[in-house]
């Protein structure tokens, strides 16, 4: 999770602040490079700058593929006796978007991907049925989880949250994933092939896009299905209350049909925006 190479860039602003000044800072976050700047009084900034490498180290301990983390050890061990309290809220989204998009949201495909990567078959258990969740969280020999299709988003609401805490009004959080704190912000939907080909404006809300084909795992799209089913879409771009939220839809619905995702139902879910393989847009 959260290896993202490429340089990520905040900026917020205090609301009606008689102090106005910057205060900016530099660092890693989520696994890449990051730039925070905040307009407000310089107190104020500091304060929220001081406390953020401490969220950003919390979610990495939980979430994180690439370093030690509490995702690596139920990974390893097969299981987790206590979950944090963000582990659990994790958990339980994924199982709800599971639900609602029919399995195609299914965190357990990280032994498919591993497989993929190292281009030979995947011999390990498949399938979000399959965990067991009590008051920790128990998985099948072999089987291994990942939240990449849903974690950045998860970062960027936590980040927004923060900044909300400490008094800021306006700001596009980032993470790969994007949240709003008011508004408005216009922003592109880009597909690989086709390029910029619609804008979105987002006032305290977020949106996520998910081009399986913009990056591929030894010449397949990098997003898999559980079942090994092709994407049958080149872009889906969501748009929700929440990034988590739009983070995991729009991973899920590449593999429905215009039909099933017209159709779906969450109180969270805002709008759609699909580009097929030949390039024509559809919004729903």
């Amino acid at each position: 999770m959260m290896n993202r190479r490429r340089f990520l860039a905040l900026s917020a602003a205090a609301f009606a602040s008689r102090a106005q000044a910057q205060t900016s800072w530099q660092g890693r976050a989520f696994g890449a490079d990051c730039a925070l700047t905040l307009s407000g009084p310089p107190r104020q900034a500091e304060a929220a700058l001081a406390t953020l490498p401490a969220l950003i180290e919390a979610i990495e301990a939980d979430f994180s593929l690439h370093r030690p983390s509490a995702l690596t050890r139920l990974n390893a061990s097969g299981r987790l006796d206590t979950l944090s309290t963000a582990f659990r809220a994790m958990v339980d989204l994924a199982h709800s978007i599971h639900r609602i998009t029919d399995g195609a949201f299914d965190p357990t495909v990280q032994p498919l991907w591993q497989a993929a990567a190292e281009g030979r078959p995947n011999t390990a258990p498949i399938g979000w049925h399959q965990i067991h969740r009590d008051t920790g969280i128990t998985l099948k020999p072999g089987m291994a989880l990942t939240f990449n299709g849903i974690a950045q988003g998860f970062g960027a609401d936590a980040v927004k949250a923060h900044l909300a805490a400490h008094g800021f009004d306006h700001a596009l959080v980032d993470m790969g994933e994007t949240a709003a704190l008011g508004g408005p912000f216009r922003l592109a939907v880009e597909d690989p092939a086709y390029g910029r080909l619609a804008t979105r404006t987002l006032t305290g809300t977020a949106i996520a896009t998910s081009s399986p084909r913009a990056t591929l795992v030894n010449g397949q799209p990098h997003i898999l299905h559980p079942q090994g089913l092709p994407p049958l879409w080149s872009t889906v771009s969501v748009e929700a209350t929440t990034a988590a939220l739009a983070d995991a839809l729009s991973t899920a619905l590449v593999f429905l049909t215009r039909t099933r995702i017209a159709a779906l139902r969450h109180p969270g879910l805002i709008r759609v925006t699909l580009v097929d393989h030949d390039g024509n847009l559809t919004t729903i």
